[in-house]
């Protein structure tokens, strides 16, 4: 929501800067997440000032210059050569400085500098109005009255505005924040509170009056979705560009002004939340509008051109023979406002919120009405808003108010009523700021009293609340505007000790976290929403089990992801494409997919049909960072498989007892999957060529995801246990063993720590060789051996006995063969 200081200074009186604005706002709950100051000719005029022409003689050497001595409020007069046919001395003129920089037409800067002209020196220049930018008028130099004094800025002279813009960000709550009123009415009760002097004045609309003649008649066919419509018929108006004032206040927000009708009804909709909307008078088929439901399969062209197909759920106003209006999204093409039209129909209504979300979402259309009437604006505030629109048309078109206004309010809005304790809103508050003060606080926002005691009181919501239902929603209110920096912290608490999981599970992702930032990670977050395309004939991860969403924003964000790996291509992909090549990145996040049951007769509408489970991505891909101790090195398999061991391994994970398979083709070209009790802890692997050419990425890109609920099951039963270290040397041993091809390293090692319990304490592969002089469907492991007795130094003949051991070991279960 954009917001001017200016505008909110049409209805409040205070002296506070922009700046002190902007605190108190954000205080208040509508955060400030930007401000900026502009002003009405960029610049401000800065170093242009008023002077007067002391001396003004011919130039030497031209028929048309002239050469002035000028009074700019100094003791030294200031010389220059000016062209204008106007100049005379004596007059008050507006002079711009050495160093002052004039906007153009393009949008850039002129500067003015010190020079010669035909060979006369000259420190400044006179100014004409279009060399300002505050007119358009060459004819000569502008000269001011008499009473203007030398010296004085132009920007004083000239009473150019300031203004200053804050974008708020609204929550979905607080729909009422957005308009001026909305923030003013924050503002006011925030200051009256703090005793900070102002006052708070609404427009008027007490001058609203309906001439003879006959009005447009509407007709409601569908209460529930219009609850409240007002229609108001305006005729004889001249449509036409709006004056400055009105197209300063919507350019100040950023809004591009399009004529006097339509201009009001975006003011209107920024000044006080309440949509509105202009038909021409004579498109209005049959002289008659009809608010109904749509007829299913029906094609309405709107604003922007394009046909679209409206269903039975859309509400759509209509004359006689056709819709002209979405309502409370978009209008139509063919009953807009244009320059020749001389009647309007003014509309102001209250629309069911569900309907219009839905009607919005349903056909990709997000408008600035369709955004409050979905969020529920005041119903209690049509009339004043439809009184406001109408008079200020009436106003800048010259049209006059002709018959009745058209009302449609046949249940009337009742105000919501919450009874408050104070006690028990003090205990929520955290601190005792008085009955009274809780009082006063609600009186300035406009809550009414139906009764009270001594303990507490009932009161009514004000209308353009519709979120505030309950008592702890009053006191949210109440805390705003008294401030949450005012509540101190007690110098004791009192806290409850629950008795907590181990491993805390906070815990346990910090540190998957820390030691992969540790590792030069860096951490991703992304949308749970995605592309259902990415999983058109995927095996791994079948469309059939996308969880879809009934209303996507896009059809880039129409199902939730089934696997993280697909927002980690995208991020490989983005980076990539803006010159970063090197990456490691990882992110914990949510996956979700869908898992009918047998026997239900709805499976989509049971929850028990869905899953929603923790993962963890990790991607590398690129060269390495080159530095003087090493050569460039691409990223690769291994080195990715590397990083998920030694997370594996800090959660005390046994990676050789795992069970291995060949990671799913549809997703990877070559990688391996880590399975603990027949479940899936991780993938890892080289990406697929499809997968790449899908995202556009041309380098190599190694991925792994893990299953986090497995993986953290692994990280419960890791039991750490303490020893003394050791006090007897350990011994190594190397074998070189010709195997199968078929043989696993996991295997031979299980097989060893099988053979010898007592003393082998750790088995390593640190080479495998497959060439000249080995067999095909063969291979050579070289393994090495860590023997140590707790108890005792290792003779020769005890380490022997045990190599020996382990040899027949390997010999009688893998064919081994001792190279």
């Amino acid at each position: 929501m954009t917001v001017s200081y200016n505008w909110l200074k049409d209805y409040l009186t205070f002296d506070l800067q922009p700046e002190e604005v902007g605190k108190i706002l954000t205080s208040t709950g509508l955060e400030v997440e930007h401000s900026e100051q502009i002003e009405q000719i960029p610049g401000g005029l800065a170093g242009v000032v008023v002077a007067q022409v002391v001396e003004c003689v011919p130039h030497p050497d031209s028929d048309h210059l002239h050469v002035t001595k000028l009074n700019t409020g100094d003791p030294e007069l200031v010389q220059v050569v000016c062209g204008a046919p106007n100049v005379a001395a004596g007059q008050k003129v507006l002079l711009a400085t050495v160093g002052t920089k004039l906007p153009t037409d393009d949008g850039s800067e002129f500067k003015i500098k010190k020079s010669k002209i035909r060979g006369v020196e000259s420190a400044g220049m006179i100014c004409a109005e279009d060399e300002l930018g505050i007119g358009t008028s060459h004819a000569g130099i502008m000269v001011l009255e008499p009473e203007a004094v030398p010296g004085t800025p132009a920007k004083e002279y000239l009473k150019l505005e300031t203004d200053t813009i804050y974008e708020i960000g609204l929550t979905p709550n607080r729909i009422d924040g957005a308009s001026h009123i909305g923030v003013v009415r924050d503002l006011y009760a925030y200051l009256r509170l703090h005793d900070i002097p102002v006052e708070y004045t609404l427009p008027n609309v007490s001058d609203y009056e309906e001439k003879p003649g006959e009005a447009i008649p509407v007709k409601v066919l569908a209460p529930d979705l219009a609850p409240r419509y007002i229609g108001v018929t305006i005729r004889g108006v001249k449509v036409a560009p709006s004056p400055d004032w009105l197209k300063k206040k919507l350019i100040a927000i950023g809004q591009h002004p399009i004529n006097n009708v339509v201009d009001v009804t975006n003011f209107v909709m920024n000044e006080m939340c309440q949509p509105l909307h202009a038909f021409d008078a004579a498109k209005i088929k049959g002289g008659e509008v009809i608010v109904r439901r749509s007829t299913p399969d029906c094609k309405f062209v709107t604003l922007d051109g394009v046909e679209r197909t409206l269903t039975a759920e859309d509400l759509v106003i209509c004359n006689v023979v056709e819709p002209m209006c979405i309502a409370g999204v978009f209008g139509g093409i063919e009953s807009g406002v244009t320059e020749a039209t001389t009647d309007i129909f003014l509309e102001c209504a209250y629309f069911n919120p569900v309907s219009i979300r839905k009607s919005s979402k349903r056909h990709g259309l997000k408008t600035d009405a369709s955004f409050r009437y979905e969020r529920g604006i005041d119903p209690l505030n049509t009339m004043y808003a439809a009184k406001r629109a109408a008079l200020l048309i009436e106003e800048l078109t010259g049209g006059k108010i002709t018959g009745n206004m058209q009302e449609f309010y046949p249940v009337k809005f009742e105000r919501a009523k919450v009874e408050l304790n104070y006690a028990r809103m003090e205990a929520l508050i955290g601190k005792h700021i008085g009955a009274q003060t809780i009082r006063n606080i609600l009186e300035y926002m406009e809550f009414d009293v139906i009764s009270e005691n001594a303990e507490g009181c009932e009161v009514y919501v004000p209308s353009y609340r519709v979120d505030v239902t309950r008592e702890c929603d009053v006191v949210e209110d109440v805390l705003r505007v008294y401030g949450y920096n005012n509540i101190e912290l007690p110098a004791s608490m009192k806290v409850s000790i629950n008795a907590s999981q181990h491993p805390d599970p906070e815990f346990v992702r910090a540190t998957v976290s820390n030691l992969l930032a540790d590792n030069g990670f860096m951490e991703m977050m992304n949308n749970s929403l995605t592309k259902s395309d990415y999983y058109t004939h995927l095996k791994s991860y079948p469309s059939d089990n996308l969880v879809m969403l009934r209303n996507p924003l896009s059809q880039d964000l129409n199902c939730m992801r089934q696997t993280l790996l697909m927002n980690a291509l995208e991020v490989v992909a983005y980076n990539i494409n803006r010159q970063t090549t090197d990456l490691k990145l990882f992110e914990l996040g949510n996956v979700y997919s869908y898992h009918p049951k047998e026997g239900v007769e709805n499976p989509k509408a049971d929850l028990k049909s869905y899953r929603e489970e923790m993962r963890l991505s990790m991607v590398v891909t690129g060269p390495e960072s080159k530095a003087w101790r090493n050569e460039l090195c691409a990223g690769s398999y291994f080195s990715l498989k590397g990083y998920l061991e030694l997370l594996l391994n800090r959660f005390g994970a046994d990676i050789y007892n795992m069970e291995y398979e060949a990671a799913p083709t549809d997703l990877f070209s070559e990688g391996l999957e880590y399975k603990v009790q027949g479940k899936r802890l991780a993938v890892a692997g080289t990406i697929a060529p499809a997968r790449l050419k899908q995202f556009g990425i041309k380098q190599p890109v190694f991925a792994a995801e893990v299953n986090y609920p497995v993986f953290f099951e692994l990280v419960k039963r890791d039991k750490v246990k303490y020893k003394e270290l050791p006090k007897y040397p350990e011994v190594r041993r190397d074998l070189a063993l010709l195997l199968d091809e078929n043989v696993s390293f996991a295997e031979l090692r299980k097989a060893a720590f099988k053979a010898e319990k007592d003393i082998l304490k750790q088995v390593t592969l640190f080479d495998v060789y497959r060439g000249i002089k080995i067999l095909t469907g063969k291979k050579q492991y070289a393994m090495s051996f860590v023997l140590q007795d707790p108890e005792k130094t290792l003779t020769d003949a005890a380490v022997e006995h045990t190599m020996n051991k382990l040899l027949k070991t390997f010999e009688d279960k893998f064919r081994a063969v001792l190279r």
